[in-house]
């Protein structure tokens, strides 16, 4: 079961499946409620998480704590 948007914290690093795209991403900062931004930790790169969600949930979706 995925952890919901307003439990995440900023420093944790979570597990993101989505569409198909496994992603190991870290919570830099709060942006507003519930969208933060992250660093994809595979890629280095840094996204919002609206931007990761932006096309929907897919049926494979997961969200969950790693570490």
């Amino acid at each position: 079961m995925p952890i919901a948007l307003d439990n995440l914290r900023v420093g944790r690093v979570y597990r993101l499946i989505n569409m198909g795209e496994v992603r190991r991403i870290e919570v830099m900062s709060r942006i507003s409620g519930e969208n933060f931004r992250v660093k994809d930790l595979d890629t280095l790169e840094f996204y919002t998480l609206h931007e990761l969600l932006q096309w929907g949930k897919g049926k494979d979706y997961d969200l969950e704590e790693t570490r």
